[in-house]
């Protein structure tokens, strides 16, 4: 843990973003204030991002902030996405530990003492690891392995399964975090990537108190690709390898196609097996040229330097 004072130990930031959570704003801030204000050890601020909501979810927050001191609030001028506004969070943070956590109460405020005795400890990094209830659909828990299956398979991080991004950093964490310029972000694989020390803390998921998910499968979708191609270039690898199979297979058809040639004058053409490989090259070509594509890509968008949000409100 940072060698700080013993005041400035005590000064916790939670950041969490919102994305059309205006009805589970004020119940969270409640259950984080039940948790933390009995400790007594602690001096805490709640920093809620955002993430260009549709609903009155920027004018519960402005209400929150009037009637709490300890809540603050960013607004960004569009959505942005669940990484970028977890970004902007620890850009803002400036707590020794700080916490992240989704508004929807599925993360748990009364875990926070444990993630902070973890900290004292002598961890820098806290995360935790999602236990599925029978409440999380099938598809959801499906969907869940297979992304760290096929994450770890692909990339060269070994994430654990269930990992989540609610988890507690500590300062120097943090400030090696908001170093990072890239833009594809994936902060769960790159805050693993970074090492420190670190220690896992298991989690039942809450109930969401209102609204619905909005991580669609799209977007789970394009998380993984992002964490995949960003970590990782084993997928250009397997186009590499996959081309050579090819290669040999259809050098191993030539000469196939030549001894019958040469010992059987009676062989038909036939169109069947000329469709297959021709289909079956163009596929694997245009795999190769999409995952080159996928990448080239990304080089693109890491040139141009956007910044990853734009913030038009803060308090």
């Amino acid at each position: 843990m940072t060698d700080l004072s013993a005041t400035s130990q005590k000064q916790i930031t939670i950041v969490v973003p919102a994305y059309n959570e205006e009805g589970n704003v004020a119940v969270l801030r409640d259950r984080v204030a039940a948790t933390l204000d009995p400790l007594g050890r602690y001096s805490w601020k709640m920093l809620f991002v955002d993430d260009g909501s549709r609903d009155g979810t920027l004018g519960a927050l402005k209400r929150l902030a009037q009637e709490d001191p300890r809540v603050g609030y960013l607004s960004f001028s569009r959505n942005f996405g669940h990484q970028a506004a977890l970004k902007a969070g620890l850009d803002e943070a400036r707590g020794a530990a700080v916490i992240s956590m989704d508004a929807d109460l599925q993360h748990p405020p009364e875990l926070l003492p444990q993630l902070l005795s973890l900290w004292e400890q002598g961890a820098e990094i806290v995360y935790t690891l999602r236990q599925d209830t029978v409440e999380v659909g099938v598809f959801k828990r499906a969907t869940s392995r297979l992304f760290y299956r096929a994450f770890n398979a692909l990339s060269d991080l070994d994430l654990d399964p269930g990992a989540a991004d609610f988890r507690l950093l500590d300062r120097k964490v943090v400030e090696a975090v908001r170093q990072i310029p890239e833009s594809g972000l994936f902060l769960r694989g790159m805050i693993h990537w970074m090492g420190f020390r670190q220690a896992a803390l298991p989690y039942r998921v809450g109930t969401r108190h209102s609204g619905s998910s909005k991580y669609t499968f799209s977007k789970m979708l394009r998380l993984a690709s992002d964490g995949v191609l960003s970590f990782s270039t084993k997928p250009l690898r397997m186009a590499s390898l996959a081309g050579c199979a090819v290669s040999g297979l259809s050098g191993l058809y030539a000469l196939y196609a030549v001894a019958m040639h040469l010992f059987n004058r009676n062989t038909i053409s036939g169109w069947t097996s000329l469709l297959i490989s021709v289909l079956f090259l163009g596929g694997i070509q245009l795999l190769s040229i999409g995952l080159l594509g996928e990448y080239l890509g990304r080089v693109l968008m890491e040139s141009k330097r956007r910044p990853h949000y734009l913030i038009s409100e803060r308090g």
